[in-house]
C-alpha cells in the first residue's frame, strides 16, 4: 500500500505494475438560473485527462483528447472523451502498465484541462482525480486529490510518475495554470513546466 499526499513528496511504487488515474465532475448551471441554467447542466462541460510522456524533457507521447493508446502497445491507455460530466463514477481514465512502458519514456505527466473553447472548470464542480494501485487486476484507491475552486485557471498538474531505475515513483502535484484553450503545444508545455 503507497501512501500518496502532496505533503509526503514522491512514493515508491515498489511492487505496483498498473496504475490508474482518474478524474469525475459534476456538471453545473454555475450562476445561471431557471431555463439556461436547467440547459447548462444538460449539456454539461467537457474536461479532459491527458496523460503526457516524456522523453527527458521532451514530451513525445500523449494520451487523451483523440489518443487513446499512444504507445500502440497498451502500456498507456486512456479511456475515451466524456464530454458531460454526467454518470457515475470516473469521467475519464488512464491506465499505466508500467512494465510497458519503452525505456526511453523517463516521465508521465498527468494533467486535466478545459481544453476545449467554451469548456471551464467554473463549469464543473466536485471536481476530484483519484489515484488507483491497479495491480493484479483489483483496483484499489490510494488517493483522492481536490483541486481548488479558487482562481479562473483551466488547467491542473495533477500527478508526475518519473522513471527511478527499473521502478518508478509517483509525485502529486495538484498545481493550477493557465493553458489555451485548443493549443495543445501549450499544454505540453505547461506538462514540461512540471
Amino acid at each position: 500500500m503507497i501512501t500518496l499526499t502532496k505533503e509526503h513528496g514522491p512514493a515508491d511504487l515498489d511492487g505496483v505494475t498498473h496504475l490508474s488515474i482518474g478524474v469525475s465532475w459534476d456538471p453545473t448551471a454555475g450562476t445561471s438560473g431557471g431555463v439556461l441554467g436547467a440547459l447548462r447542466r444538460k449539456a454539461g462541460t467537457d474536461l479532459d485527462l491527458i496523460a503526457i510522456a516524456m522523453q527527458g524533457g521532451d514530451p513525445v507521447r500523449l494520451a487523451g483528447l483523440d489518443s487513446h493508446d499512444p504507445m500502440g502497445n497498451g502500456s498507456l491507455v486512456h479511456s475515451g472523451d466524456n464530454q458531460t460530466g454526467r454518470g457515475d463514477g470516473d469521467d475519464e481514465t488512464v491506465t499505466v502498465e508500467f512494465a510497458r512502458i519503452p525505456t526511453n519514456i523517463t516521465s508521465i505527466v498527468f494533467v486535466a484541462a478545459a481544453f476545449k473553447k467554451g469548456s471551464s472548470f467554473q463549469k464543473a464542480r466536485n471536481i476530484s482525480f483519484k489515484v488507483y494501485d491497479a495491480t493484479g487486476g483489483s483496483t484499489q484507491q490510494v488517493a483522492d486529490i481536490w483541486p481548488s475552486l479558487l482562481g479562473q485557471d483551466n488547467g491542473c498538474a495533477v500527478a508526475k510518475a518519473t522513471r527511478a531505475g527499473t521502478s518508478w515513483k509517483l509525485e502529486v502535484i495538484n498545481e493550477t495554470g493557465k493553458i489555451k484553450q485548443g493549443d495543445e503545444h501549450a499544454l505540453m508545455r505547461f506538462a514540461v513546466s512540471k
